[in-house]
């Protein structure tokens, strides 16, 4: 499909995938694109800069309020679904994770159909594969998930097939390895790793590493999935779920050792007994997304860490002007 000027939409427009979307859809001759976002974990300010585009509108609305959504959605060429709650707030809070991304994604699915939309690209996670089996991953891992969160994806995707199946829904499924970048959530109850170990050294403290740091896990910076979800959207791909990231493992040892490097930071590591963690070891084979989306990733790990520490270090400032 080419985009060029269609009307998109991108459901959860104003998180950290999402927002970093709309800045690539802006770089195009796209038409108009509704952000469509209930702000629970989705920030205005990262909307800011976009916001001021003439072509954008912003819409506060909840996936799970179907008349909401079922006027956004009306009239869109493309849909992009970020919307979701994520992955530890689902641990804590099961029913809300199905209402939202199980009942929300329902909604998506059977409005896309009502209005006839030629292409829905819905962001799923490799929280479906559970621990690695095998690396790296293909798309024929078989679903290894344990948690709450993976389940939800699992259910989301099995109702992009049905629909898919039933209806002719025109779709394509992302599934992302470990997602970081600007924007990255380092205030709320539910923050990656890497903020907090950037808030350690914030503190003079020593960055605590579970076990002995082997954990692997493919990260992907936040623009190259951004560009991925527009590889989705014009790919003539259909009824298919593709990995997003790079096919590199690296080890949470590593990203603590890089973060230190960067922030020229000397207060070390300290290890600490295992606690509870989700999976250990996860690599996703990313030759279907390039065969098939023609989507390779563009930022390695340390620009990416720059850019993040970068960000991170201009936002808290910004805040601390802002009071």
């Amino acid at each position: 499909m080419d985009i060029t000027s269609k009307n998109v939409i991108v459901l959860g427009g104003a998180g950290f995938i999402g927002s970093a979307l709309v800045d690539e859809l802006l770089r195009t001759d796209i038409n108009t694109i509704t952000v469509y976002d209930n702000f629970t974990r989705g920030v205005k300010n990262n909307l800011e800069a976009s916001s001021k585009d003439g072509r954008v509108k912003v819409v506060n609305g909840d996936i799970t309020d179907l008349d909401s959504l079922d006027h956004a959605i009306k009239g869109q060429d493309v849909v992009f679904h970020f919307a979701a709650l994520w992955l530890l707030h689902c641990f804590e809070y099961p029913r809300e994770a199905f209402e939202v991304n199980i009942g929300g994604t329902f909604n998506v699915l059977e409005l896309c159909v009502k209005h006839e939309i030629p292409k829905l690209v819905y962001s799923s996670s490799a929280s479906v594969y559970g621990d690695a089996m095998f690396t790296p991953m293909t798309e024929s891992h078989p679903f290894n998930n344990k948690n709450f969160y993976g389940a939800t994806k699992i259910a989301g995707e099995q109702m992009c097939r049905a629909f898919s199946d039933r209806y002719g829904l025109d779709y394509v499924g992302l599934r992302y390895m470990n997602v970081y970048g600007p924007r990255q959530d380092y205030e709320g109850a539910y923050t990656a790793v890497m903020m907090k170990m950037l808030d350690r050294i914030d503190e003079g403290k020593p960055l605590p590493v579970f076990g002995d740091g082997s954990q692997t896990y493919d990260f992907v910076y936040v623009n190259d999935v951004a560009r991925a979800n527009l590889c989705a959207a014009v790919s003539d791909s259909t009824d298919a779920f593709y990995n997003v990231g790079t096919g590199i493992g690296t080890s949470v040892k590593e990203i603590a050792e890089i973060l230190l490097d960067l922030t020229e930071s000397d207060v070390g590591i300290k290890y600490e007994p295992e606690g509870q963690t989700f999976v250990t070891n996860r690599i996703g084979s990313i030759d279907a997304a390039r065969e098939h989306l023609g989507f390779t990733t563009n930022v390695n790990l340390v620009d990416g860490l720059k850019n993040l520490v970068t960000w991170r270090n201009e936002d808290k400032k910004r805040k601390m002007m802002d009071l």
